[in-house]
């Protein structure tokens, strides 16, 4: 096993919660939040945000081609920080442990490029990245195997040294197959036990 020199976070069910469905189940309850998600494919407008298109505009311009669910269809982009929440408190004191013993960290992230401009205003820790890969501004999202590239031809570091945690276990695939160590996130304590066992951090300092 290559000693790891520099450590991969995703952000969203990493670093802070992303379950769009509940923000709606709250807002409109479960039955009416399960006829909007089968009439409009929410997620397939994100992942148009994630690969570069404009934040508000897409959102927008989706609410405009869905009049009976504009509003809610609107949420998206003007309550954005209620659906990515909250924060995963214990992933974010691993990330800070790893920077305070000199592990190079960095971010990989599907995410849109302006919609990742207005996150660093409201979660300080994504500030904190040594470097960061972001989707929006690459123009290619996670698993696509050019991102992994981009991330290996910016970072200089050999792809048997980095070590990726990331909750889809298909982007977790396509890291492993481009060599790099893997961890499939499932809860924060996973991840932690994971960190000890490269040798990254002590038991103590992976503590919540």
């Amino acid at each position: 096993m290559w000693t790891v020199e520099a450590v991969v976070f995703d952000i969203g069910n990493v670093l802070i919660e992303w379950q769009p469905e509940r923000y709606y189940d709250v807002r409109i309850g479960t039955a009416r939040r399960q006829a909007l998600f089968a009439a409009v494919d929410l997620h397939a407008m994100n992942e148009r945000i994630d690969a570069g298109g404009m934040f508000r505009d897409t959102v927008y311009d989706c609410a405009a081609a869905n009049p009976d669910w504009a509003q809610e269809i609107r949420w998206w982009y003007d309550h954005w920080i209620g659906l990515a929440s909250p924060r995963i408190e214990h992933s974010i004191s691993l990330l800070r442990q790893l920077r305070a013993k000199g592990v190079p960290v960095f971010a990989l992230t599907n995410f849109g490029d302006d919609a990742f401009s207005y996150a660093q205003t409201q979660y300080e820790f994504l500030n904190e990245f040594d470097r960061t890969y972001v989707s929006g501004r690459l123009q290619v999202t996670k698993p696509a195997p050019a991102i992994y590239a981009a991330v290996e031809a910016d970072c200089g570091i050999f792809p048997e040294a980095l070590l990726f945690v990331d909750d889809r276990a298909d982007n977790i695939q396509a890291a492993a197959l481009r060599g790099w160590q893997t961890h499939h996130f499932t809860g924060p304590q996973g991840w932690a036990d994971r960190l000890v066992e490269a040798g990254l951090l002590t038991k103590q300092e992976a503590m919540p």
